[in-house]
């Protein structure tokens, strides 16, 4: 197993029994997969993106499939993040990943993104290449991109306003806009 791998892994598992008292320090946090879908319909909401294209700004990926409950209950959390710190320089991105062969169909994945009020950029992952990519595990998934590009944390499951993992991924997000390139 790779190492960047392992650090996914271990870190998730360490998110998961309690989430992370701080980011990692970008000395020591890998550089994250660069996207893996690059045709345009691959994409809701944007044209095919790239994360080398997106350096300079912070970036808070979803890990989500829509029959998922744990994942639509946080989408109100994740559209006022959204909102709160977009002006500022966040971009929230969304991986759907489906759990389902049924959300796979790309049309449904659309009429989903609508009905869940989603405007940031979605990449379809019916393939599970990118989620293979960072090591994922969980819907949802969390991960704090920094501006140079670097994995600097990730949370897993469901997250409201205000409990304890969204207070936590806002200070990250703080923190890592606050940061200078």
């Amino acid at each position: 197993m790779s190492k960047p791998r392992i650090f996914y892994l271990t870190l998730l598992s360490a998110l998961w029994i309690a989430p992370v008292a701080a980011l990692v320090a970008p000395d020591q946090a890998p550089l994250a997969p660069e996207f893996t879908h690059h045709n345009d319909a691959e994409w809701i909401n944007s044209k095919a993106l790239t994360l080398s294209a997106l350096r300079g700004q912070v970036v808070l990926l979803d890990i989500w499939t829509f029959e998922c409950w744990n994942c639509y209950r946080s989408f109100p959390w994740l559209r006022a993040t959204e909102a709160k710190f977009g002006a500022t320089g966040l971009r929230v991105i969304g991986v759907h990943s489906p759990e389902f062969e049924r959300e796979k169909v790309r049309d449904s994945i659309v009429a989903k993104v609508a009905e869940f009020e989603l405007h940031h950029p979605v990449m379809i992952d019916t393939d599970f290449s990118y989620w293979h990519a960072l090591g994922n595990r969980y819907w949802p998934g969390y991960y704090l991109i920094d501006k140079r590009g670097r994995v600097r944390a990730a949370y897993a499951g469901e997250t409201h306003a205000d409990d304890a993992q969204a207070r936590a991924i806002e200070r990250d997000i703080e923190e890592l806009l606050a940061e200078q390139l």
